[in-house]
């Protein structure tokens, strides 16, 4: 009798089945004397669409509205279906007497077995390998560790509270606002705050009004010192207190009152999880999330470059720490290995900052794999990020940077002047990376280094120069993806409720894996649009936010939620409850659509009329392309936006164009008048389609 492992990927289930010694491998799953082996493809099986419940439902229909079936039902992906019929024989094998879930080990992992498990009827034992990392050390320790299944129920009831909730909420809201304002509108739990957060900030931009202020910088020679008054802000906003400021320091001699060194240590940043990876990417090379997971999962993929994308853990695992040396010699190649060198020619002792059991759960940071690094078989994009992943991993093992922060004290007539200087005693990590000092939001109030030559306390200056600055104060600056994806990260200020706000730490809107696909959806369904490196609101996403229900357009719902689900998942709250709770919110977000008075204007109008009945087409974005299509929901008609190509370029014959088209208008009265003439114009251009039988 053998037992049946269940990875989530194929990566990963080839390194179980090395290590179990399974050698045989087939279509799907790789078989040993003791194990068969075998991967989903992320989840395979999901929850039922809304007209596999009942047919109506492919009619969006308001009056059909909610959808609240009494039990949800689960369905076979229809993409990878056939690694789900692998999995199913499997389970159905005589010699399986177990099975062994080793899937992520986190809420969405659980939930990919389980389901797989619900919708092939498992009926068989099952133990739950829970690891952090696939070395060799830890999928051994945890195959000699196996827990009982049964202790990881709450943890699945928690995931499925997860999935149901989004359903209810997400379908309903959406086809609610889609069929009372006859426009493709769509609304989530994740999607909608973060829509939300950039339409705040655009008002808030639109409603600032600029004020001027003055700074002041006195030159002693030596060196520069920037006035500062007794709140240590540098700012003046009234004009006459610059002058008057500057009356008493012209002409009077000043003295050094204070100076103050002391030494400072900045350690490495952390390693790369996938949000920071995709900061830095944007920053550095404008890269867009979802390019950067992209690349990414190439270097994993196709190289092997880099371990696993989809990772929200900036920390590795204890049994990892042995093959740091092994990764590090992987890529001591041009221009790291002299970067390299040092850290091989000594024991590597590295910190709780970077390994630290008990911050991975799922995965750990984003680390090179310890495959030679070959860089003639990269794109110059995978050059880049894969130089980000290098840099800080050898960053991280490299000693904090050490300097010596002079501070300078100079009083003219009771007026303070601060000047500041550094002295470098160790570059430590930043000798590795390009990484410049940290971002300050408010940069005019950062004392600026410079070179401070030897002073002593109680030496008189003579104010040699004083230069007046004039600005502006500015408004807050547009997103970017870079700082959406921050926000996303962490949304606890946005959030009031000092509970709820603790709550969202560790978790934010969306995951690692699916903020850069929410960015996507924001900018495919034209609520958001790049302006330079810029997130902008069009109006159709302002629009929606004022169509929307308040509890849709904050993170606060989340943090509820995720509140709850970590207590489902601890068994301090109730699956039922929940859910009940869940459908009553459901119910209350659809009427207050229904009630709403508001009025959706469409600002994507095109000048081109609908073949069949005559409005004016919107023009929107396709997966093919830029598409038109009908306003009225209950005519449907859709075609690119080149009337050519969608008569042409498509492979259909004229008999197939002519079934189809019969199909989708057979109840509209006008069938026949509509589908000669589009079938007129086809004729007049092709002697290749055939008119069809009347």
């Amino acid at each position: 009798m053998k037992s049946l492992v269940l990875a989530e990927k194929p990566s990963v289930a080839k390194e179980i089945a090395r290590v179990l010694k399974c050698a045989s491998k087939n279509k799907g799953f790789i078989e040993g004397p003791h194990y068969v082996v075998t991967w989903a493809l992320g989840h395979l099986v999901t929850l039922a669409e809304p007209e596999d419940y009942d047919q109506k439902y492919k009619q969006w229909n308001l009056a059909d509205l909610p959808m609240l079936p009494a039990g949800m039902k689960l369905k076979v992906i229809r993409q990878t279906s056939h690694q789900f019929r692998v999995i199913r024989n499997l389970m159905k094998r005589a010699d399986i007497r177990d099975l062994v879930i080793a899937t992520d080990a986190g809420r969405e992992g659980e939930l990919v077995a389980r389901w797989i498990m619900a919708q092939a009827n498992w009926k068989k034992p099952f133990k739950r390998l829970w690891i952090s990392s696939q070395t060799d050390e830890a999928i051994g320790a945890g195959f000699a560790n196996l827990k009982a299944g049964s202790a990881y129920n709450n943890l699945y009831e928690a995931a499925v509270c997860r999935a149901e909730a989004d359903w209810l909420i997400g379908l309903n809201v959406t086809r609610a606002l889609t069929c009372k304002f006859n426009a493709q509108l769509t609304a989530g739990r994740v999607q909608t705050p973060t829509l939300a957060m950039i339409v705040n900030r655009e008002a808030e931009i639109k409603q600032f009004v600029p004020v001027d202020f003055w700074t002041i910088r006195a030159d002693f020679g030596d060196y520069f010192g920037d006035w500062r008054g007794r709140s240590g802000k540098n700012r003046i906003f009234k004009l006459a207190q610059t002058e008057e400021i500057l009356a008493k320091i012209q002409g009077h001699p000043g003295v050094i009152k204070d100076i103050h060194t002391e030494g400072k240590s900045e350690p490495a940043p952390l390693a790369y999880d996938l949000t920071e990876l995709q900061r830095d990417a944007n920053k550095r090379y404008g890269f867009s999330a979802q390019k950067t997971l992209s690349v990414l999962q190439a270097l994993y993929e196709q190289h092997k470059l880099a371990t696993y994308p989809r990772t929200d853990s900036r920390y590795i695992t204890k049994d990892m720490a042995p093959t740091l040396p092994v990764r590090l010699k992987s890529v001591a190649v041009g221009p790291y290995a002299g970067l390299v060198q040092p850290l091989l020619q000594k024991t590597l002792t590295p910190t709780k900052r970077f390994v630290d059991d008990s911050k991975v759960t799922d995965h750990h940071a984003i680390i090179p794999t310890g495959q030679p690094l070959q860089q003639a078989t990269l794109s110059a994009d995978e050059k880049n990020l894969f130089d980000l992943i290098v840099r800080r991993f050898i960053a991280v093992l490299y000693p904090p940077y050490r300097y010596d922060q002079t501070t300078l004290t100079t009083v003219v007539n009771g007026e303070h002047f601060y000047s500041r200087g550094r002295v470098i005693k160790d570059s430590g990590w930043r000798a590795v990376t390009a990484r410049t000092a940290v971002e300050k939001d408010d940069p005019d109030d950062v004392l600026p280094d410079q070179v401070l030559a030897m002073q002593k306390k109680g030496e008189q200056k003579r104010v040699q120069n004083c230069k007046i600055k004039k600005s502006k104060t500015k408004p807050p600056a547009r997103y970017t993806e870079a700082t959406l994806l921050t926000a996303m990260e962490s949304p606890g200020k946005f959030i009031e409720d000092e509970e709820l706000r603790e709550a969202m730490k560790g978790s934010g809107l969306g995951t690692p894996a699916t903020r850069a696909d929410i960015i996507e959806k924001l900018l495919y369904n034209n609520y958001v649009e790049r302006q330079g490196k810029e997130m902008a609101p069009t109006s159709k996403g302002m629009q929606l936010i004022n169509l929307v229900a308040p509890a849709l357009k904050t993170p606060e719902l989340t943090a509820q939620w995720e509140q709850r689900l970590d207590n489902i998942a601890e068994g301090r709250d109730n699956k039922a409850d929940f859910l009940a709770g869940i459908r009553q919110n459901t119910l209350e977000l659809v009427q207050s659509v229904i009630a709403d008075n508001a009025v959706y204007k469409a600002d994507n109008v095109s000048k081109t009329k609908c073949p069949l009945c005559g409005k004016l087409m919107l023009l929107v974005k396709g997966k093919r392309g830029r598409m038109l299509v009908c306003p009225d929901r209950s005519c449907g008609h859709r075609q690119p936006e080149k009337q050519d190509d969608f008569i042409f370029k498509s492979s259909r014959s004229a008999s197939t164009v002519n079934q189809k088209l019969i199909s989708r208008y057979s109840d509209q009265g006008s069938i026949g008048q509509n589908l000669g003439e589009l079938l007129k114009v086809a004729l007049t251009k092709n002697d290749n389609i055939k008119q069809p039988k009347k």
